[in-house]
């Protein structure tokens, strides 16, 4: 099967949002064995996306859409692609009840042309959306396969997982079912992370070993393809278990881990209780924790101390400390966290210091944080990071590492 994937969106030529959702269909069918040999991005214009689709018609046998099935009059995907089909829209029940639900439980008025999003085209597989309002389709004509999907990528990831690819593999007639599993790095680049298990990349068969990076760390994603979901992971396993044995200590997480959610998982497991002092970060660090539900077990609380009067008001640091170290150093980060440990009387203290640019600190160059630990029996360990990044990223980059280095100690435990 040859695939073309469309993507619809006016944002997308005018570079405003990245096409990355064409990059994970491609991945994804790379997979199951269906090549995607163009790739097309189009506007919100009814007349140029009829063009690109009967290019497509002729050297594609799958016709994946993302994008343009959202409420508004430039949402046009579906309208054109029934009129190419001869075909029409009709609405979708089990959406529409969705779509009303949401603005019931939300307390927001739902507009009349909300309805819009419930339209599917007749005949046609629906595929449901777990994640937003606007249903996905799937349906054949005269020998072609039509995938049409939303754009954001929160929801059509897990439409394409869920929906469309069963789908495919019924098309194509195969039995086997597909699992993946994803392994999560941190505090190692994606080129060194596939330098280092070249071994297992040059033999990959099934399952296969795809290296992605995304914002917040470096992605593994193994798949496998079996009979059955357990056979399938089955395969997996000895993979896994030769990758962790090669980069097993960068492994945060996996599947849908992030690092706050791991911290936050093991924090809870454990009962710990946590408190941080944030001078570069200014709180980011506990934002990031503050996402995950039911962190008031475990978060005691913290203090933003910016500057240097504060660290000595708030945390009673002392001033000779500072004028023989300065901030930016591994006696004041290990000041912060023994000091904050203490005020808010947790297990674990942690504490952050640095130039987060984009000029020098305390005479230390743009990019130099130090963390510091105080654990439960005491101990207090700093780590030193050299960023290079812009003053915000520096910041950002500076809290993901504190909280994989909290995973790291806490892994420890157990």
């Amino acid at each position: 099967m040859r695939a073309e994937i469309i993507a619809v969106g006016s944002e997308l030529l005018l570079g405003q949002i990245t096409n990355t959702n064409a990059k994970f269909i491609s991945a994804r069918l790379a997979e199951i064995g269906i090549d995607a040999y163009y790739q097309t991005v189009v506007g919100d214009n009814p007349d140029r996306l009829e063009e690109v689709i009967d290019i497509a018609q002729n050297r594609a046998d799958l016709i994946i859409f993302s994008g343009g099935l959202g409420p508004t009059k430039d949402d046009l995907t579906k309208e054109t692609i029934a009129k190419k089909l001869n075909g029409s829209l009709e609405m979708n029940i089990e959406a529409l009840t969705s779509i009303e639900e949401y603005f019931n439980r939300t307390g927001r008025v739902m507009t009349e042309n909300n309805k819009k999003q419930a339209l599917v085209l007749a005949d046609s597989m629906v595929l449901i959306n777990r994640n937003g309002m606007a249903p996905g389709m799937a349906i054949e004509k005269k020998g072609l396969h039509y995938i049409l999907l939303p754009g954001p990528p929160h929801e059509l990831e897990p439409m394409f997982e869920k929906e469309a690819i069963p789908y495919l593999l019924g098309a194509l007639g195969k039995q086997e079912v597909i699992a993946s599993k994803v392994l999560k790095f941190y505090g190692i680049g994606e080129a060194e992370l596939e330098f280092r298990v070249q071994s297992v990349l040059e033999k990959q068969s099934n399952p296969t070993v795809a290296p992605l990076a995304s914002p917040d760390s470096v992605i593994l994603r193994l798949t496998a393809k079996a009979s059955s979901i357990e056979e399938a992971y089955k395969l997996i396993d000895p993979v896994e278990k030769e990758i962790r044995s090669l980069v097993g200590e960068f492994i945060y997480g996996t599947d849908d881990d992030t690092l706050s959610s791991k911290a936050a998982e093991l924090l809870m497991k454990n009962q710990l209780t946590l408190a941080a002092a944030e001078s570069l970060t200014a709180g980011r660090f506990m934002a990031e924790l503050a996402n995950e539900p039911g962190i008031s077990a475990s978060l005691k609380g913290g203090v933003v101390v910016y500057n240097e009067q504060t660290k000595m008001e708030q945390l009673g640091i002392h001033k000779a400390l500072l004028e023989e170290h300065g901030v930016v150093s591994p006696e004041c980060a290990a000041a912060l966290a023994r000091n904050v440990k203490q005020k808010f009387g947790s297990d674990i203290g942690i504490g952050l210091t640095g130039a987060a640019g984009p000029d020098p600190h305390d005479g230390k160059p743009m990019g130099t944080v130090w963390i510091g630990l105080a654990l439960k029996d005491d101990e207090v360990k700093t780590f030193k990071l050299n960023l290079s990044g812009t003053r915000n990223a520096n910041r950002s980059r500076a809290a993901q590492f504190a909280l994989y280095y909290l995973i790291n100690e806490i892994s420890s435990y157990e």
